[in-house]
């Protein structure tokens, strides 16, 4: 009877070792990776908005890049060299094989990948831990691994885990009110610009086009000021021709304008497309009245917009299309 008893005894499995808690893994996913994910996440929102390649692109896509390295060795490489990750030492678990060891840096970031199937179906994997017995989800019973309390660290992680996540918190918040300083910035000035333009353009191609006889040389002047280093040529040359021949008062005015929207304005470029009309010569007896439809591309080098270039769309036609 008692070999039977010895028998009976040494064939009963291990005791069942108890599962870590829902609440701990809930905590230690939390700080091991909704924290970084949230900075991941700013800093690359931020990315997008910047200017692609400029400087401020380039800290925050690197800045981005070094908090993913950060998060994916401390969720896969340091719990094979301590033991632990850093959410998982403040809640006291740790993910083990089913003999109670440690699980290996391949199969920590199987299981990471594995959670997808937790998440698929409504999140319902992350939620059967409290139904399965050994506390596992999708993902565990995937990989054979499971989680389980072993207790805290010998030293006190919970003030460096507080540290690193109030920086993280500091972090994205200086960041996220930097980016919008910036882009209501970037948008204030485009704004600016698109005002600026559309209350000057006209202005500017009007005192381009029109001069008389008597201030001819004082108007030619005048328009090559406004007219940027690369059209200037071009004007100087229209100018020059104008000479050759008798000059006659060439008056025009602008009867409707918009700002286009491609290519976009910048800061520093726009485009307006203008209904033109005008009147050319002083005599009443030969003065012809005229209308044209011009593109003009506008350039801002410095304080003053400037003319890039001007395209006639329709050429100048005396009313009812006469030449």
């Amino acid at each position: 009877m008692t070999a039977v008893l010895e028998d009976a005894v040494e064939s009963d499995p291990q005791p069942e070792v108890t599962p870590a808690s829902w609440g701990a893994r809930a905590g230690a996913f939390a700080i091991d990776v909704l924290f970084g994910l949230a900075l991941i996440t700013t800093l690359a929102m931020l990315a997008w908005t910047a200017p692609l390649l400029g400087v401020l692109w380039w800290v925050y896509t690197v800045a981005a890049g070094l908090a993913g390295l950060l998060l994916m060795g401390n969720r896969w490489v340091l719990p094979v060299r301590t033991g632990w990750s850093l959410g998982r030492a403040v809640t006291g678990i740790r993910v083990v094989v089913r003999s109670g060891d440690p699980a290996d840096t391949g199969r920590l970031i199987l299981r990471d990948v594995a959670h997808l199937l937790d998440t698929a179906p409504a999140l319902l994997g992350w939620l059967w831990p409290l139904l399965d017995r050994r506390g596992r989800t999708f993902a565990d019973l995937l990989l054979r691994t499971e989680v389980r309390p072993v207790g805290e660290p010998g030293r006190d992680v919970r003030r460096p885990a507080a540290i690193v996540l109030a920086a993280v918190a500091v972090v994205c918040a200086g960041a996220t009110v930097a980016g919008y300083a910036l882009v209501y910035r970037a948008d204030r000035a485009l704004d600016d610009a698109r005002s600026q333009i559309a209350a000057q353009g006209a202005g500017i191609v009007e005192q381009i086009l029109s001069y008389t006889p008597d201030t001819a040389d004082q108007d030619f002047e005048r328009a090559r000021s406004l007219a940027s280093d690369s059209y200037r040529p071009q004007l100087v040359a229209q100018q020059d021709a104008l000479r050759r021949s008798p000059l006659v008062s060439n008056e025009y005015w602008s009867v409707n304008s918009a700002v286009l929207e491609s290519p976009a304005p910048t800061t520093t470029t726009a485009s307006m497309l203008l209904a033109m009309q005008g009147q050319r010569g002083s005599d009443p007896n030969t003065m012809r009245f005229i209308t044209a439809t011009v593109r003009v591309d506008f350039v801002k080098p410095g304080e003053q917009w400037q003319v890039q270039n001007l395209s006639v769309l329709t050429r100048p036609q005396a009313p009812g299309g006469g030449g």
